[in-house]
């Protein structure tokens, strides 16, 4: 007997199922190749342990992702990829100096301090030196794209005419350093947590202030001629 569907039933599905795209695939594959980079370093990290995590064949692993430092660089570049868009130098266009720095720091620093971003530095530290690819690949999708889309960032703000600057590569290197270097390397050594949203913003807030203002000593206008400072 044939059996009639009902009407209003769905209908099932029949013949072979859909077949993922290899975007769907390769976003699987990234997302399983953090967490066995995370849960195993480099070294022990195997393809067909990824491939085994991501639920597909080792052999469209390969096809798509052809060895393993392809695959930890794929990895470094998805992330930064995700504070490119987040960043959005169009966004700065709209903001004066102050917050458009602070935004631009913000976004940095929520990126690098996370804790997902710590665990796969000290990962790069630990593991540079006897697989170079690792250092390569972090250096050049990491930090060398990042301080290149804050540089495009400071020669909007450059062309603008709302801060002037000699060395807009020279200047990110200090933001870079001012913004994250104490507390990331707290969290990385253990001695503390990566600060949270608001302490990011209010850190962001502080540098900007900083950077824009420097250290000049504001005169005071009084007849006596003494500056800000306090003396003693």
């Amino acid at each position: 007997m044939v059996e009639i569907e009902k009407e209003g039933t769905p209908r099932r599905c029949r013949g072979r199922p859909q077949v993922r795209s290899d975007e769907e695939t390769r976003a699987l594959i990234l997302a399983a190749a953090g967490q066995e980079f995370q849960a195993s370093g480099y070294e022990a990290t195997s393809m067909a342990d990824v491939a085994e995590r991501a639920g597909i064949s080792t052999k469209t692993l390969y096809r798509l992702v052809p060895t393993k430092a392809n695959l930890f660089a794929n990895v470094i570049a998805d992330r930064i990829g995700r504070f490119v868009l987040e960043y959005d130098l169009s966004r700065l266009d709209s903001l004066d100096a102050g917050a458009a720095l602070e935004r631009m720091l913000t976004v940095f620093a929520t990126l690098t301090l996370e804790p997902r971003t710590i665990a796969l530095t000290r990962l790069v530290l630990g593991e540079c030196r006897t697989f170079p690819e690792v250092g390569a690949a972090f250096y050049q999708n990491a930090i060398l794209r990042t301080s290149r889309a804050m540089e495009d960032g400071l020669r909007r703000l450059c062309a603008r005419g709302v801060i002037a600057l000699d060395d807009p590569r020279e200047a990110v290197s200090m933001l870079r350093g001012m913004m994250i270097m104490e507390p990331q390397r707290a969290a990385m050594l253990g001695q503390g947590e990566p600060p949270g949203p608001e302490a990011i913003a209010a850190r962001a807030k502080h540098c900007a202030q900083i950077f824009l203002n420097g250290c000049a000593v504001v005169r005071d206008p009084s007849p006596t001629g003494l500056d800000n400072c306090e003396t003693t």
